[in-house]
């Protein structure tokens, strides 16, 4: 990770819906680009914030809407 991977910020935001199977469940906004997407775990909620951080255009973003 560069230093300037380092500066870059993103508001996220979760909202769980579920915990189930020892885990959460639920949707997550990112809020710069507008777009939202599920998640079925928590580890699956930190690779999609984690991805949509280090692309910059977050791929896994965009297979779902947009926020209304």
């Amino acid at each position: 990770m560069g230093k300037s991977d380092a500066s870059k910020k993103g508001t996220f935001i979760v909202k769980v819906e579920y915990c189930q199977n020892e885990t959460w469940q639920g949707q997550v906004i990112w809020a710069e680009e507008n777009k939202t997407v599920r998640f079925r775990s928590a580890l699956e909620l930190m690779k999609l914030m984690d991805e949509a951080m280090a692309s910059g255009a977050a791929v896994t973003f965009e297979r779902e809407h947009s926020v209304s």
